[in-house]
């Protein structure tokens, strides 16, 4: 997959000589001079018939060209909020060019914001996501109201989504200062995306935009205008757009997801909180050993690329979806947000890597250059070399965080061994090697690593996978050392060649091996050399008692990866096998795709706006 990188360049806040906030970059202010709130509810509420057109409705969605400081959403919300009879929930998709940083954006709010929607603009600028090109997934109201931030080019962005569309408002600066944001291609891109019904409405009153829109799939009119404008257009799609997925409902409401590691806990915590009854089928428990049980640390550390890649999206993609849906979970199986330095392979590199971060223009406290002087302060350890430095990079505990997931309300587990699926009705009935019934719903996920492999194979179902059939097992191990032999241990993640934690009470983990061809995952003395070895690398010297230590007398932790050719997972729903999901393949990456996935999944299913660009998403279907 190629495409040209742009990286993204923040708005900055200034203001024309009548106090208004102005964009230098288009030469055109921000909102109306009437009041941003009277036009959010003249043109963009009233021009899509809301709030009427979402009563009685399970859910509507809203996609926005030019995010700004949030004011049209912010006035939906609360439309929305004070609505008795509001749809069960509201979702918006929002795509920005160049958005706020999080300190402006609130600065802006308390001045700009009416009282009316000062303590929603409060919280939304609280959840702003860390400036980085891609889809940001918001929530609010407890789930009910969920904002999608595209950020980057619309046009490309608006190509990448995957949402039904109720009703569109066009926000962008005037057609004569930003035209791309009002031309045909935009347009086109928009309309494949409208559900049945879907409206759209805008300040902006041309024939040349009129034009647009009916060639685009519209039909257009002009009506009354706000503040001052005489006129604004609304439209009507003309042919709705992409297939609106059918919503199941009531009992319909039902996943069994075969595999409690952490893709399937992922996935049922997804789920459980849009509402699901979930039943987890657990090969595990059944032999009585849960999945990572020992488990007791691990990092999640994104991957940053030059040209932007689709392994380093998805990374980026994955480990702020991690913190999002995580960092509510109880005390231990929370993400720790240590950081990570992340060190050089060696010291001639650095040249290369300044100029990766400059292309990137990522912000500076996300992933920045570190000096070996630098990375060994923020370690707390003398290191053996400088690299980069990952200010979210996060401490997990799979074992706490697996059973967290597994705990949120509406999930089941039940021990027993997935041996092959079969039709069962319209859904599916998941049974074991004696042929007897474990479980049945419409919806089945097989989130079972490479276990998945062999269901497929005696369902009949894996000929049409190729990729899946070449999906192998690769064993490896941790060790934990004693935190005293380390004086302390790391203060953060410290990566490279294999890892090196900081003490999580039991001591500090290192990793990893990878073994090919392994009859067992275990422990002992060769793999503990490999893990120490890598450990001794990441280091500057001078820890006699790490220099000690004994191969082979540590605890540790071992387990199997299912890894797929690329090392990307395989990700969605058989085409041949309707209702059938896969969520396999994750590798070494579990903790970055584990909740990406499940929202992924999760979202499809309840006929969300996808967390995921479509590019991506196409990329880890199954084949």
């Amino acid at each position: 997959m190629s495409f040209s990188y742009a990286p993204l360049i923040p708005a900055k806040a200034e203001f024309d000589a009548d106090g208004r906030l102005y964009s230098p970059a288009y030469g055109d202010v921000y909102h109306s001079p009437s009041g941003a709130l009277g036009q959010a509810e003249h043109v963009f509420l009233r021009g899509n018939g809301l709030p009427g057109r979402w009563r009685g409705r399970r859910a509507f969605t809203v996609c926005e060209t030019g995010f700004g400081l949030g004011l049209n959403f912010l006035a939906l919300w609360k439309a929305w909020r004070d609505d008795p009879q509001r749809s069960a929930a509201l979702h918006v998709v929002s795509l920005e060019g160049h958005p706020f940083e999080r300190d402006d954006l609130a600065a802006l709010l308390r001045r700009y914001a009416p009282e009316p929607l000062a303590d929603l603009g409060r919280q939304l600028a609280a959840a702003w996501p860390v400036l980085l090109p891609g889809l940001h997934r918001l929530e609010f109201e407890g789930g009910a109201v969920t904002l999608t931030l595209g950020f980057g080019d619309a046009q490309v962005l608006a190509s990448r989504l995957s949402v039904g569309v109720d009703a569109f408002f066009l926000d962008g600066f005037a057609p004569e200062r930003n035209p791309r944001m009002w031309e045909l291609p935009l347009l086109r891109h928009l309309a494949r995306l409208a559900a049945p019904g879907a409206t759209l409405a805008t300040w902006a009153c041309t024939g040349e935009l009129r034009q647009a829109l009916r060639a685009a799939g519209f039909e257009a009119r002009r009506e009354p205008g706000h503040g001052g404008k005489w006129h604004m257009t609304v439209a009507a799609a003309v042919v709705p757009g992409s297939a609106v997925p059918c919503v199941p409902d009531g009992e319909a409401r039902h996943a069994v997801v075969v595999g409690a590691g952490l893709a399937g806990s992922g996935i049922a915590q997804a789920l459980a909180v849009r509402g699901w009854r979930v039943t987890v089928i657990d090969a595990g428990r059944a032999q009585g050993a849960p999945a990572h049980t020992g488990h007791v640390a691990a990092a999640l550390t994104p991957v940053v690329a030059r040209d932007d890649n689709a392994r380093a999206r998805l990374s980026r993609a994955g480990s702020l979806r991690a913190l999002a849906r995580w960092q509510g979970l109880p005390a231990g199986a929370a993400p720790l947000v240590c950081g990570t330095v992340q060190l050089e392979r060696d010291e001639g590199r650095s040249a290369a890597l300044a100029g990766t971060l400059e292309t990137l223009a990522f912000p500076a406290d996300w992933v920045r250059q570190v000096s070996r002087d630098e990375a060994s302060a923020l370690a707390g350890l003398p290191l053996a070399r400088g690299g980069v430095y990952f200010g979210q990079g996060m401490l997990l505990r799979p074992d706490l965080l697996i059973e967290a997931l597994l705990t949120t309300e509406g999930v089941t587990l039940l021990p027993g061994k997935a041996a092959r699926v079969e039709r069962a009705g319209a859904g599916w009935s998941v049974r074991d090697a004696a042929g007897a019934e474990l479980a049945r719903a419409d919806t089945i996920v097989l989130a079972n690593a490479f276990g998945a492999r062999a269901v497929l194979a005696d369902s009949g179902l894996l000929d049409p996978l190729p990729r899946v059939g070449q999906m192998h097992a690769l064993a490896g191990e941790v060790t934990l050392v004693p935190a005293q032999a380390l004086r302390g241990g790391p203060r953060c993640i410290v990566g490279g060649e294999g890892y090196l934690l900081p003490d999580v009470g039991s001591g500090c983990v290192a990793g990893s091996t990878y073994v090919h061809g392994a009859v067992e995952a275990r422990i002992g003395a060769e793999g503990q050399r490999v893990t120490l070895d890598k450990a001794a690398g990441l280091l500057g010297g001078g820890f006699p008692e790490f220099g000690a230590l004994e191969p082979g007398s540590l605890p540790g932790w071992a387990g199997w990866r299912a890894v797929l050719p690329g090392r990307l997972p395989a990700v969605g729903e058989l085409p041949q096998a309707p209702g059938l999901w896969l969520a396999i393949g994750y590798a070494s990456r579990g903790l970055s795709w584990a909740a990406l996935m499940g929202d992924l999944i999760a979202a499809r299913l309840a006929g969300e706006p996808s967390p995921l660009e479509t590019d991506l998403a196409q990329l880890i279907l199954p084949r």
